[in-house]
């Protein structure tokens, strides 16, 4: 399958490209805002969730993961939440991204982290793009969630092998050594 290039103009379109970055997973290192080029950007490895819906159940070692770019253009702030920018080699679990509008066409883009971290991007419009980058890599597990009541939502699937996908194989690891699958 080609690898996705999606952009987004509007709140429907901002939708699918949330759903397809539903559990990727990210270290805070791999996050940039650029204030000057009015820009937001993160590389990310998403869960292929048009492909796991292929799989038969049983045969979890057909799930892929693929390494992704999310741009998001016409960034006129960010602000960050319960999320430890110290820590660059942290791995998150992104669970969606929603738009609130403001004064039209604008408004806050916010991306919603497993844990309850967020990143709130106040933009002009919507402006972004998802693009595969290339590397695809078979992942074992297949995200799931639980509810807690009064709680934010925990990716229970994505924390189990969060670390473990955070890595494409052969990407050379904090303190040595490369990944494997």
């Amino acid at each position: 399958m080609a690898g996705l290039k999606l952009q987004a103009m509007d709140e429907a379109d901002l939708q699918v490209i949330s759903a397809h970055l539903q559990d990727a997973v990210l270290r805070i290192e791999d996050i940039a805002y650029r204030p000057r080029q009015k820009r937001f950007a993160a590389i990310a490895n998403r869960f292929d969730w048009q492909r796991a819906l292929t799989v038969p159940d049983g045969e979890g070692e057909r799930y892929e993961r693929r390494r992704s770019a999310l741009r998001i253009e016409r960034v006129l702030g960010a602000q960050v939440r319960n999320m430890p920018l110290d820590k660059p080699n942290l791995v998150l679990a992104l669970l969606a991204i929603h738009f609130e509008a403001g004064v039209a066409p604008g408004g806050h883009v916010t991306l919603v982290f497993a844990g309850g971290g967020s990143i709130r991007l106040a933009v002009e419009c919507i402006e972004a793009e998802l693009r595969d980058l290339g590397p695809v890599w078979r992942t074992k597990s297949k995200p799931r969630h639980e509810i807690v009541s009064g709680r934010e939502p925990v990716a229970a699937g994505v924390a189990d092998e969060m670390a473990e996908d955070a890595e494409m194989p052969g990407e050379p690891r904090p303190g040595g050594g490369e990944g494997q699958r």
